[in-house]
């Protein structure tokens, strides 16, 4: 089963956090926060002006972003833990 966002809506895969802090001491599951970056999985059309022409999103399916703590709508799909959230949530594209 495939998923499609609608208009500016991308849909978000959570990176793993590290396991070991850079001291090497190892943090247990439920010490960890949840990661605020993830790989872009699916993204909309984009969202209409005033005008209502469609205006493409800056971000693409494969991006590799940085979003709010709090962002989006958290959803399993096919058994995995997505993120739905709008584009104005990502704060940023890691570029590498």
């Amino acid at each position: 089963m495939g998923f499609r966002p609608l208009h500016d809506r991308v849909v978000v895969r959570r990176v793993d956090s590290e396991e070991k802090t850079k001291g090497g001491i190892i943090i247990p599951d439920n010490a960890k926060e949840k990661p605020s970056e993830g790989v872009i999985v699916s993204v909309g059309p984009g969202a209409r002006d005033e005008a209502g022409k469609v205006v493409a999103l800056d971000v693409k399916a494969g991006d590799r972003v940085l979003f709010g703590k709090w962002s989006g709508t958290e959803v399993k799909l096919n058994g995995e833990d997505l993120i739905i959230m709008k584009e104005s949530d990502i704060m940023g594209v890691i570029e590498a």
